[in-house]
């Protein structure tokens, strides 16, 4: 997990020599540290500010760290804390665990551990908040029907998708990168009976098979280096609700076999465990690969495939569902407005025909970027070309001087560009028969396009 400037830790420890170390070290990977020497003066701290979360010794001088864990929990439970420890005082870091701490550590602490331990509370922090924002959501009346998309594509996927989402059927979700596919994802949970339940996200391309194992799974204590104690897996994590496998096409052939176990047996086994545990999950996967193609190359094992493959949800590329782009498109200018503190009245005309004609290989999620650094980058009301990136104009462009330009109309060079263009428009129409489509292909434009000038001039 990434940290960000605005993730700030408290470090407690009354021994000043330690202290200091742990702010260097801590600050060094990108946090904002700040300290305390006693159990109280913690407290008091937190009172006044929230912290992301809390490092605290358990032995200190005038309040302890168990007594301040208590405090601080009472006050604000959210708060994860890690507890310090000597290996001869692991009672009280237990007992530290049953008042509340997230996990404990034992002293001379091994920073490699520390680091991947803070990472993983404020994971699991930020999975909490994420599903408790979730339920919300749920509760303030989303459903599937709320995801941006009215083209005859989008509105199939989720007629489909709000058919499936009850049941307990595993999913595959198909389609390139960048379509939304861990939307839909999200859609399927939030409208299944496991709804209550978590919904865990495993993006199975970012980790090596060692790591991906663990993290699935889950380990025992000295299973490999650095297994200083039992760890639960994301299956377990996820127990009851639902996995989202993300990029599964990407996985190797043992771990495929792993999770054709899982979904066979309806359980796991920890890395250096011997005894298998139940899991009650349901599984959605997701792919950006063609996985008949790697079955057939022996890049994908066939039983997995079909196993996954109970039903298949196919999420369209955004150029094959252009009628959206102009809804997603103002709703990310929307977005980032706001997050920006900025007004933005939505694209001009010449901006949302690049758009329309752009062939989007990012999908969705590259036009969130341009939209995003168009807001960023606006100067006036009215996103212009000048904001858009040279990926979309310069295609456009080069269509644009490769076209054979419409004949003059007398007078033209003297009157304003805006009458000119109301009259080519009439003139197209005329000569079309009053065939929009007609008009718009000798005009050179999309009917989108031409839709918006009729309407600009109060023709249509």
């Amino acid at each position: 997990m990434n940290t960000t400037p605005d993730a700030s830790l408290l470090v407690v420890d009354d021994d000043a020599g330690h202290r200091t170390m742990l702010r260097t070290i801590i600050k060094s990977w990108g946090y904002e540290v700040q300290t305390a020497d006693d159990g109280g003066v913690a407290v008091e701290k937190v009172r006044r500010r929230p912290y992301d979360l809390i490092l605290m010794d358990i032995r200190m001088a005038s309040m302890s760290g168990l007594e301040a864990l208590k405090q601080i929990k009472a006050y604000n439970p959210a708060i994860p804390i890690l507890i310090m420890t000597a290996y001869s005082s692991v009672e009280s870091a237990v007992e530290a665990l049953k008042s509340g701490a997230y996990d404990y550590l034992t002293k001379p602490l091994d920073f490699e551990l520390l680091k991947l331990t803070i990472e993983r509370a404020r994971e699991h922090v930020g999975l909490k908040a994420e599903n408790q924002a979730l339920k919300a959501r749920l509760q303030a009346g989303f459903d599937v029907h709320q995801i941006i998309g009215k083209s005859r594509p989008m509105r199939e996927l989720l007629e489909m998708t709000a058919m499936i989402a009850p049941s307990e059927a595993t999913v595959l979700i198909t389609g390139e990168s960048g379509t939304g596919k861990e939307l839909i994802a999200r859609s399927i949970h939030l409208n299944s009976r496991r709804r209550d339940h978590p919904l865990v996200i495993v993006n199975c391309a970012a980790l090596t098979e060692s790591l991906l194992e663990s993290e699935l799974f889950g380990h025992e204590k000295g299973a490999f280096t650095g297994a200083e104690k039992r760890r639960e897996g994301r299956f377990m994590q996820a127990n009851g609700g639902t996995i989202f496998l993300d990029e599964i096409g990407e996985t190797s052939p043992a771990m495929q076999a792993k999770l054709l176990r899982v979904i066979q047996e309806r359980e796991i086994q920890r890395v250096g465990g011997e005894k298998p545990l139940g899991v009650d999950v349901r599984i959605l996967a997701a792919t950006n690969r063609n996985l008949e193609d790697d079955v057939a190359a022996g890049k994908f094992r066939e039983d997995l495939y079909y196993r996954l493959n109970v039903v298949t949800l196919q999420v369209p590329a955004l150029r094959e569902r252009t009628d959206d782009i102009p809804l997603l498109a103002q709703h990310f200018v929307d977005k980032y407005a706001e997050k920006n503190r900025k007004t933005v009245r939505g694209f001009s005309p010449t901006a949302m025909d690049m758009l329309l004609k752009y062939d989007w290989p990012g999908n969705v999620r590259e036009l969130e970027n341009a939209a995003e650094r168009a807001v960023i980058l606006l100067a006036g009301d009215t996103i212009s070309e000048k904001e858009l990136p040279l990926s979309i104009t310069r295609p456009y462009l080069a269509e644009a001087v490769c076209r054979p330009p419409a004949p003059a109309l007398p007078g033209a060079a003297t009157r304003p560009l805006e009458e000119v263009e109301r009259e080519t428009i009439l003139a197209a129409l005329k000569a079309a028969g009053g065939n929009k489509s007609e008009t718009a292909r000798r005009l050179g434009i999309n009917r989108k396009t031409l839709h918006q000038k009729l309407k600009r001039y109060k023709m249509a």
